[in-house]
C-alpha cells in the first residue's frame, strides 16, 4: 500500500482525473469526490466527476454538485481514475467497474477494511472515521489552501460518515479537522438543518411505511426493518430515501443490532447492519459477501425475501450472543 505522501505527488502528477465514488452516493463519497475535484481544478488540473446513479437530492446544496455526472463514463482524455470510498472495483457500478483494468493510472483511497487490492496506488485507512478526513490530510501534505466550498464537502463528508460524530469512529483528530474546517467558515448549523431537518414529505412517508414492518427477535437484541418497491411506489419515494432508516431500528433501547432489508430494481436486497457495542457488522456482512466498518455494514442479496430475512436475522442473533429468533 502506498503511503499518503506518495499519494500526493501522484495527484500533483495528473493532467485529466476522473474522480468517482461508489454507487448509490452518500455524503462521505460526494463530499470527498467534490473536494478533491475543487483543488485538482484549482491547481490548474481538468477533473470529471462522475458515477452511475443520481446525487441525491439531499446533497444537491454542495459546492461543485452541478458538474457531476450522472449515468454512463463520460468520454474524455484522462490520464487518472481516483476511486475514493469504494472498496472493491465493482462498487463503482456498471459502466465503471472495468475502468480500473484500461490503460489509467489508478489511484485508490478508501477507509473501509474490506478493501481489496486495486489500483496503480492505494491508501487504505480503516481508522480513518471517513474519506474526507483522508482528504483533508492529503490537501495537508499537498499544502493547498482549503476554500470555503472545499471546507463545506469535506465536513459534509465527515460528520455524515460519523453520525454526527456519534460513531465510535470519532477521534480527536476527527474534532480537530472539524474545527479547522469550521475555523475556514463552514456554516455548520445551516449544513445540519439540511441534512437532518429538511427531510422530503416523501421520506417521511416511507418511514412510516417501513417502521410498520419493524420486528423484533425472540431475544430482542436484532430488530428489522423491510421497504419493497410497492412502498416507494405508493409513498412517491426513492431509493435515495431509504438513507438513515436502519437508525431507527438500531437506536430501540436493548437492540445490539439493527437491519434493513431494502428491495433493489433488480430484485435484489440491500441489507444495511448497524450495531451498537458489541456486534462486528462488518464480520457479519462479509458473511454475506458484503462489508463496511465494525458498526456500519452491509451487502445486497438475490433470493425469496422471507428466506433471507430469516437467514440474516438468524446470524444477526448469533452474532448478538442471543438465542431464538
Amino acid at each position: 500500500m502506498s503511503k499518503l505522501e506518495v499519494i500526493a505527488r501522484a495527484v500533483s502528477n495528473i493532467k485529466h482525473a476522473l474522480i468517482c465514488g461508489h454507487i448509490m452516493p452518500d455524503g462521505d463519497c460526494l463530499g470527498s469526490v467534490l473536494a478533491l475535484a475543487l483543488i485538482l481544478k484549482q491547481l490548474g488540473k481538468e477533473a470529471t466527476v462522475a458515477g452511475p446513479d443520481p446525487v441525491p437530492e439531499i446533497y444537491e446544496f454542495l459546492p461543485g454538485i452541478q458538474g457531476y455526472r450522472a449515468g454512463s463514463p463520460p468520454e474524455g482524455d484522462y490520464d487518472t481514475l481516483i476511486a475514493l470510498d469504494c472498496p472493491v472495483a465493482e462498487r463503482l457500478g456498471i459502466g465503471y467497474r472495468d475502468l480500473p483494468g484500461r490503460d489509467l493510472t489508478v489511484i485508490n483511497i478508501d477507509h473501509h477494511a474490506s478493501t481489496n487490492s486495486y489500483g496503480t496506488y492505494r491508501y487504505i485507512d480503516p481508522q480513518a472515521a471517513a474519506v474526507g478526513e483522508i482528504i483533508f490530510d492529503l490537501l495537508q501534505l499537498m499544502k493547498v489552501n482549503i476554500s470555503l466550498d472545499v471546507a463545506i464537502c469535506l465536513y459534509t463528508a465527515i460528520v455524515t460518515d460519523t453520525g454526527s460524530f456519534q460513531y465510535e469512529s470519532t477521534t480527536p483528530d476527527t474534532h480537530r479537522r472539524v474545527a479547522r474546517l469550521i475555523e475556514i467558515g463552514v456554516p455548520v448549523s445551516r449544513i445540519n438543518v439540511l441534512l437532518y431537518e429538511e427531510k422530503s414529505r416523501m421520506c417521511q412517508l416511507l418511514l412510516s411505511a417501513a417502521l410498520k414492518t419493524l420486528s423484533f427477535s425472540n431475544c430482542g437484541q436484532v430488530a428489522w426493518m423491510i421497504v419493497t418497491r410497492d412502498m416507494l411506489r405508493d409513498t412517491g419515494a426513492k431509493d435515495e430515501h431509504t438513507e438513515g432508516i436502519v437508525n431507527y431500528a438500531r437506536s430501540i433501547k436493548g437492540v445490539e443490532v439493527g437491519l434493513l432489508f431494502h428491495e433493489l430494481p433488480d430484485g435484489k436486497y440491500k441489507i444495511s447492519f448497524r450495531s451498537k457495542k458489541t456486534v462486528d457488522v462488518n464480520r457479519l456482512a462479509a458473511y454475506f459477501g458484503g462489508g463496511g466498518h465494525l458498526r456500519a455494514a452491509g451487502c445486497e442479496i438475490s433470493g425469496n425475501i422471507n428466506i433471507i430475512e430469516k437467514e440474516v436475522v438468524a446470524a444477526a442473533v448469533c452474532a448478538a450472543g442471543g438465542a431464538g429468533l
